[in-house]
């Protein structure tokens, strides 16, 4: 597979028109190995709901879609929404080209413009190959529910893990976009 250069990948807010390119990644990325159960969307609609459009950025080359990061708030409580929760694909064919390492970095930077304080994300902990990503994007344990999941004929811990965006900032995001700095 040939590399793909900078300039002819770009990353974007999601848009109504990705969501059956989504759906497709999303059917073909989260398997048993990778997720607590399939993703399964009864419609567009009801996956545009459920991930709306701009809730995604997504890495596209030559107008075919790479992969996306998704976030979102994990809470609706306003005492929580200093934390994005995270979610990250990309398609098998595009994968250990730097795609994922990209989208994570333009993650990061686009959260802590935005005042966000800490980014989290949940995995399956026989899924290696994403823990040794998330550690190489600097991600860190923060805990995990032993035998959480049962996939598979085996017993499956869900891992927490955190990185920290403006560690030192002591003012709230909302505030900071109100204008109250």
């Amino acid at each position: 597979m040939r590399p793909i250069k900078d300039d002819y990948l770009v990353i974007r807010p999601s848009e109504i028109r990705d969501a059956r390119e989504l759906i497709l990644l999303d059917n073909m990325i989260w398997t048993e190995d990778t997720s607590p159960g399939r993703l399964t969307w009864c419609s567009r609609e009801d996956y545009l709901l459920h991930a709306p459009p701009g809730s995604q950025l997504v890495a596209v080359e030559d107008s075919e879609l790479c992969g996306y990061v998704g976030f979102g708030h994990p809470t609706g409580m306003e005492s929580n929404r200093h934390v994005l929760e995270i979610n990250i694909a990309v398609h098998p064919r595009f994968q250990r080209l730097g795609i994922g390492l990209r989208l994570m970095e333009t993650m990061k930077r686009m959260a802590a413009e935005k005042g966000i304080r800490k980014l989290r994300l949940r995995v399956l902990s026989c899924n290696q190959a994403a823990l040794s990503f998330y550690t190489k994007c600097g991600f860190q344990e923060e805990g995990r529910l032993v035998d959480e999941f049962f996939l598979g004929g085996r017993y499956v811990d869900e891992v927490f893990m955190s990185f920290m965006l403006n560690p030192n900032k002591r003012i709230h995001p909302l505030d900071e976009w109100r204008g109250n700095q």
